[in-house]
């Protein structure tokens, strides 16, 4: 790093190891020399993964399938996008019967139509995720797969299970909800799998866990993945697993190479700067889908109107957006109907894109962990990635922190504004830009072309929050208002508030000339009145 660049020099980077028990395997090269028929995967799932392409498993899979396949309990320690949906959904679909399959016939006439494998995973963007992989493996089988989770109504996930389930995949919360309204039954369970578990411990929904595990039997067939392995994760796995085989797909220092290997960059900036800075670094040559986290719910949404206002292509991810709006913006974002997804970081949780070009930390991340996770969204599978970290003044102490744990060797970011020369140079940016995005450049679809779906949600932020992200926009997503109606509507809100001003004033002096009247009179001598005697 030189004086005038906020390039950081992350070549001696390294990341703090975990105190985590041995794994029992561990490979980090992919087993290229075996395809899932090796492995005894059967014909139909074969064929349908073939289909889409998917012939030879990843490292977390060719470890997996063999332990899993005789039913062994498994702890499996792999982060998101390494591959373990089909590392224990291929298990758990050899081990699940459809309708009018082989060995359907011979089931419990009341196990027919119950849940015969259950994943447990902490977000709804996750659980969607696994439902549509696990679907694609079983394409060519007749079991069904049901995603429950919250923020949407009851009904349609009630209709689904009473129909017939033989796989469901949720979150906690709402699978203990449909437990307790006797919707959902458990007892026919042979395969359960908790994904993310380290993330369900981080946003507490443990308890929750054990709470349905209890509810199913106990020789079912268990396995469990989670990137890092916490006390109470080990702790539990202990209680609710038997013998577990540990497997460990990644490299432990896996984080560390995220860390040395991502481009990454910091600037000290204002916060009332930051807005033009982002706009120029959305102008930066090659850039493609771009990540930006914020740790407020109400900055992200913010931050994405201002966005739209400028003419980018951009949504939001945050906790006060319905489900319907939340899986609208995920899928024009993957689709590249908007290239910019401004999110908080629960909200992000689960999301995994390949093409992320660039991650923008506009506000500071709370520690080297959050750090981590969130420049890990970009140079996924073999692409490159640039982080850039905004640190304002009062984030200094957190970036030290962060700074020193992981031996960034920047201790204090260069102050930098949307007019400083190296912010140009250090992200390739082209110095004639502005803060506007040109004309020629809204390509993008935007937010609205990507149809919405009403998923009947509840809470109370579903329907107003469908109507904020999706005002009148025009091409690009962006609002198509122009700026001299904003002009004119400002000046009318002004006048109106100079109207009410006048009038209050005018109020105020009446009241105080009447207060002034009472007090004049009040002080005049009253004039007493005698009685007159009675006449005789």
């Amino acid at each position: 790093m030189t004086p005038d660049s906020g390039v950081i020099d992350s070549s001696s980077a390294t990341t703090p190891q975990a105190d985590e028990p041995e794994a029992d395997t561990a490979s980090v090269e992919p087993a290229i020399d075996k395809t899932f028929a090796d492995f005894g995967v059967s014909s139909p799932i074969v064929q349908a993964l073939s289909e889409k392409g998917i012939t030879y498993p990843f490292p977390i899979q060719a470890l997996t399938l063999p332990v899993a396949l005789r039913r062994n309990d498994i702890i499996g320690q792999a982060k998101t996008g390494t591959g373990k949906t089909l590392g224990f959904g291929i298990p758990m679909l050899e081990n699940t019967v459809g309708p009018g399959e082989e060995g359907w016939e011979k089931l419990n006439a009341k196990a027919q139509g119950k849940p015969q494998g259950l994943v447990i995973l902490p977000t709804r963007e996750l659980a969607k995720q696994v439902a549509e992989e696990l679907r694609a493996a079983a394409a060519q089988r007749t079991v069904r797969i049901v995603e429950v989770y919250g923020g949407r109504a009851y009904e349609p996930q009630q209709a689904d299970l009473a129909r017939g389930a033989e796989i469901v995949v949720g979150t906690p919360g709402r699978l203990i909800d449909l437990m307790r309204h006797g919707n959902l039954s458990l007892v026919y369970a042979r395969t359960v799998v908790l994904d993310e578990a380290d993330e369900m411990l981080d946003l507490g929904f443990l308890e929750d866990v054990e709470t349905i595990l209890t509810a199913t039997p106990p020789t079912r067939h268990t396995m469990l993945f989670s990137a890092t392995m916490p006390g109470p994760v080990i702790a539990m796995a202990r209680r609710y697993m038997s013998k577990p085989t540990h497997i460990r797909a990644s490299d432990p220092t896996d984080s560390g190479a995220t860390v040395t290997t991502t481009r990454q960059v910091a600037y000290r900036c204002h916060a009332l700067n930051k807005i033009e800075v982002v706009s120029r670094i959305l102008q930066a040559r090659d850039r493609g889908l771009t990540i930006i986290f914020t740790r407020t719910k109400r900055t992200a949404a913010r931050l994405m109107e201002d966005l739209i206002d400028r003419g980018f292509a951009a949504g939001a991810l945050h906790g006060d957006l319905g489900q319907s709006a939340r899986e609208q913006a995920l899928r024009a974002f993957r689709k590249g109907k908007v290239d910019v997804l401004v999110a908080t970081d629960v909200a992000a949780r689960g999301i995994d894109v390949d093409d992320v070009t660039h991650v923008i930390n506009y506000q500071c991340p709370e520690d080297e962990k959050t750090y981590i996770h969130r420049i890990g969204r970009t140079g996924r599978a073999g692409h490159t990635g640039t982080a850039i970290t905004f640190v304002d003044w009062e984030d200094t102490p957190r970036w030290a922190l962060i700074n020193k744990v992981l031996h960034l060797s920047m201790p204090e970011p260069v102050e930098t504004y949307h007019t400083s020369d190296h912010l140009y140079t250090d992200l390739d940016i082209d110095p004639d830009v502005t803060g506007i995005l040109p004309l020629a450049q809204r390509v993008r679809a935007g937010l609205r072309a990507e149809k919405y779906e009403d998923l009947g949600e509840t809470g109370k932020h579903s329907a107003r929050s469908h109507g904020r992200s999706t005002r009148s926009r025009g091409r690009s997503g962006h609002s198509t208002r122009s700026r001299e109606d904003r002009h004119n509507r400002r000046g009318e809100r002004s006048h109106r508030s100079s109207s009410t001003s006048r009038r209050s004033h005018r109020r105020s002096q009446s009241d105080e000339q009447s207060a002034q009247e009472r007090a004049s009179s009040s002080r005049r001598p009253r004039r007493r009145i005698r009685k007159q005697p009675p006449q005789s």
